[in-house]
C-alpha cells in the first residue's frame, strides 16, 4: 500500500486494474472512451467522498451509481483516507470489545482456586 498524504494507492490492484483496462484497449476488446471512463471508476468514486461542494459530490454520485455495473461494491484501488472516520471505527471497536473484557474478566476470577492464606 502506497500513501502519498491522504491519498492510499493499493499498487498490485492498480497495476492489475489499470493493466488490464490498457490490455483491453490495446487488442481492441473495448474502445478508448470506454476505457477512460472505466479507468476513471475510482477517481469519480473518491470525489464523492471529500468535503467539496454539493455539486461535486452530486456529479460523483451520477457517475458512480452509473458505473456500478463496471466497478461493483468491490474496496477501490485508489481511496482517500479519512483519518476521523477511522478514529471512529477504532472507537466504535474498542467499545464493543468493552464488555467482552469485563466479561473475560470476571469468567477468570470465577475460575482461578481460592489461596490459602
Amino acid at each position: 500500500m502506497i500513501e502519498i498524504g491522504r491519498l492510499q494507492i493499493d499498487a498490485p490492484r492498480s497495476l492489475g486494474y489499470f493493466g488490464a483496462i490498457g490490455a483491453a484497449v490495446a487488442f481492441g476488446v473495448i474502445e478508448p472512451p470506454l476505457g477512460a471512463f472505466i479507468a476513471a471508476v475510482p477517481l469519480l468514486k473518491m470525489l464523492g467522498k471529500g468535503n467539496l461542494p454539493e455539486p461535486t459530490r452530486f456529479v460523483s454520485k451520477v457517475v458512480d451509481g452509473a458505473a456500478q455495473p463496471v466497478g461493483g461494491e468491490a474496496q477501490g484501488t485508489v481511496r482517500l483516507r479519512d483519518p476521523e472516520e477511522e478514529a471512529a471505527e477504532d472507537v466504535g471497536t474498542a467499545e464493543s470489545a468493552e464488555p467482552g473484557e469485563r466479561l473475560k474478566a470476571a469468567r477468570s476470577r470465577r475460575s482461578r482456586p481460592a489461596t490459602a492464606t
